[in-house]
Parts: structure tokens; C-alpha cells; sequence
């Protein structure tokens, strides 16, 4: 019985750390000009798991990341001009983020986080904020087109 309990307990521990050890880094990069024009996120869409972090680096000057729709229950965030932020993904659903004085360009990014739990709600705040933009108007509709 003494050894089920260790071995129990050792299969236990070792699934704890197995999990830490696989959530990944994404790096998104905030650009003036990129694989999907300009003033964007690169990447525009990414696929995560629970627990991953995304880190948005501003590899060029005059942006900034701010969370427009997060998963209930989800830490929302808003980054200073030109200041690098991490953010830990620890809900599942559809994450949606701009950059606030480039919103007009488009500039706006897709995360998907296990199951789009809250898709329907980041459908809605696609349509408001495209309502807004002057130029790339399909380019939200076509990260959120990628979510599974």
C-alpha cells in the first residue's frame, strides 16, 4: 500500500513539473510595417494552450498592446507606449488586443487559447471595432477566421 501511495504521489510531481515545462513563449512583435502590411502585430494570430505566456515586444517605437476582449475570469491588460509586456494565458477562449493609437490601421491581433469558449463575444467586439478602422477593415475578420 506504502508504495502505490509514492508511486501515486512521484507520478503526481512529475505531471505538475511536465506541465510547467511545456507552456511556451510567444513572442509577437509590435511593427510599423510587416508580413501583413502596415502598423501590425506579427504574429497576427496565434494558437495557445492554458498557461503559455505571450510576450509583445516593440520592435519599433509608437506602440502599445491593450486587450480588448479576454475570456471570463482572464486578466485584461493595457501596455504603455513603447513598453514590452507579458502576459500569462490562463484561461481558454479568444483573446482579441489592439494597439490604441494604430487601431485605426488595424492594428489588432487574435489569440486563441485551448477552446473559444467566448468566441461569440470576440465576433461582436470584431464588428464594433472594425466599425472604426479606416483601412484593413478585413484583416480582424481574417485572424478570427483561423480560430478552431
Amino acid at each position: 500500500m506504502k508504495n502505490t501511495a509514492k508511486q501515486l504521489l512521484s507520478a503526481l510531481a512529475f505531471a505538475a513539473i511536465s506541465n510547467v515545462a511545456i507552456a511556451a513563449d510567444h513572442t509577437v512583435k509590435m511593427l510599423n510595417n510587416g508580413a501583413d502590411g502596415l502598423m501590425v502585430f506579427e504574429p497576427g494570430f496565434i494558437r495557445a494552450e492554458p498557461g503559455d505566456t505571450v510576450t509583445f515586444v516593440a520592435t519599433d517605437a509608437g506602440h502599445n498592446t491593450a486587450s480588448v476582449v479576454v475570456p471570463d475570469g482572464a486578466t485584461a491588460w493595457n501596455g504603455a507606449m513603447g513598453e514590452e509586456v507579458t502576459i500569462t494565458l490562463d484561461k481558454e477562449g479568444v483573446y482579441v488586443y489592439q494597439c490604441t493609437p494604430h487601431l485605426v490601421m488595424a492594428m489588432v491581433g487574435v489569440i486563441q487559447v485551448g477552446s473559444a469558449v467566448n468566441k461569440a463575444d470576440a465576433e461582436a467586439a470584431a464588428s464594433t471595432l472594425t466599425s472604426t478602422m479606416a483601412m484593413n477593415q478585413d484583416r480582424l475578420a481574417g485572424y478570427l477566421s483561423q480560430i478552431q
